[in-house]
């Protein structure tokens, strides 16, 4: 039987384990307690650290980065060949990245009662054989595709500059190894007081034009999508769609079944639900599921949205910002998009366990029914914003 493990720090990539012998000692202070878990056996305790080893780079040099990026309100720790990049600013709003994946795996925001709230939602999965799989946070999923049909996925980031102070804001800039010469892609994070940004800058130098599916997918911890609303959609035109299968989502494997929609045996299928770039604009709206599967599409008429269903919808009209409300936690977070035409929108249902596993909501800034286009010679901003109300 699979078990969980919450985390607000995770890399929702699969990981083998990294043992460390019980007779090595660690400080208190050399590796935090939201960084590791312990797996005990019938005679000793050992250190289980996840590491990234599906994709090349070479281990990380800490002390490098602690020296040359000193000053800006970051601090970095090693965790196995991969980096923590932990920001914080001074009116104890925080969020962590993990590299080289960069996947933001924590966004604890400054709320009005003087303390702080975690926004994020993760968890580690423990396979009794094989590796670890630690999901969750915000994370990119994209494919960008050339019109000869090459595409890759930009999955290895590299550290490129850091600005900004710890006490108003703090920039942090990667860059991606997996595009080519022609095509660079970079993925600026933002922590301000009352805001987390993600922002894709996106520069084709190529004479022809890139198209670019997927999306910026968000896990938001809620205390359960029974108490969870989704506020200014009403009149939002929508597609029920399977859920975005990937290394980052977290999905229930039940999800569906009571839907009648056939996403259960869908997620069986794919491994990264995408249009065909080379249907038309009509046929993109078209299911995997084939022809003969009946299209579900509406229009949203509840401006107040209960979340407490299951449901994987796609609003292609949707306004640029919109909220989230957990009655549950009493607080809220508004979510807004830049460049995306579409909003990606997965509740897990209500039928699980309190402030649990599948105690999130799913918000994606999504190109997946129609692909975005990034013209030669030009430079595309997309993004996504966290807006923290709760001051």
């Amino acid at each position: 039987m699979a078990s969980f493990t919450s985390l607000f720090l995770s890399n929702p990539l699969h990981f083998p384990t990294t043992k460390l012998a019980t007779s090595q000692t660690f400080s208190s202070s050399s590796l935090s307690p939201d960084y590791i878990h312990f797996k005990s056996t019938n005679d000793k305790r050992e250190l289980i650290l996840p590491r990234v080893a599906s994709i090349p780079y070479n281990p990380i040099n800490v002390d490098y980065l602690e020296e040359e990026f000193s000053g800006h309100g970051v601090t970095f720790q090693g965790i196995g060949d991969s980096c923590v990049a932990n920001m914080a600013l001074e009116n104890g709003s925080t969020a962590i990245l993990m590299l080289p994946s960069g996947l933001i795996t924590s966004y604890k925001a400054a709320m009005w009662h003087g303390g702080t709230d975690e926004m994020l939602h993760s968890s580690v999965f423990e396979e009794e054989k094989g590796p670890a799989s630690i999901q969750g946070g915000v994370s990119l999923v994209l494919d960008f595709t050339t019109g000869e049909g090459h595409s890759w996925s930009p999955t290895n980031w590299a550290l490129q500059n850091i600005s900004g102070d710890s006490q108003q804001s703090i920039q942090v800039e990667l860059i991606s190894s997996d595009s080519g010469a022609m095509v660079e892609v970079k993925h600026i994070v933002t922590l301000k007081e009352d805001e987390l940004s993600s922002e894709l800058v996106i520069s084709n130098s190529s004479s022809a034009p890139v198209q670019l599916t997927g999306c910026v997918l968000s896990h938001l911890r809620v205390s359960s999508p029974d108490a969870t609303y989704a506020i200014g959609l009403e009149g939002s035109d929508f597609f029920c769609r399977p859920p975005f299968s990937s290394n980052f989502g977290i999905i229930p494997p039940d999800f569906g079944q009571k839907m009648g929609f056939g996403f259960g045996q869908m997620l069986n299928q794919i491994a990264f639900w995408r249009p065909n770039n080379n249907q038309s604009n009509g046929d993109q709206t078209k299911s995997n599921q084939g022809d003969s599967e009946e299209e579900l599409e509406g229009e949203e008429t509840d401006n107040y949205k209960h979340l407490r269903e299951e449901m994987s919808q796609i609003y292609t009209s949707a306004p640029r910002n919109m909220t989230i409300i957990d009655r549950g936690r009493r607080n809220s977070v508004i979510v807004g998009r830049k460049g995306f035409e579409e909003l990606y929108l997965l509740s897990p249902g209500s039928s699980h366990e309190l402030y649990a596993k599948y105690s999130y909501i799913c918000v994606g800034q999504s190109a997946m029914l129609k692909p975005i286009v990034v013209e030669a010679e030009k430079v595309l901003r997309l993004g996504q914003d966290l807006y923290n109300p709760n001051l």
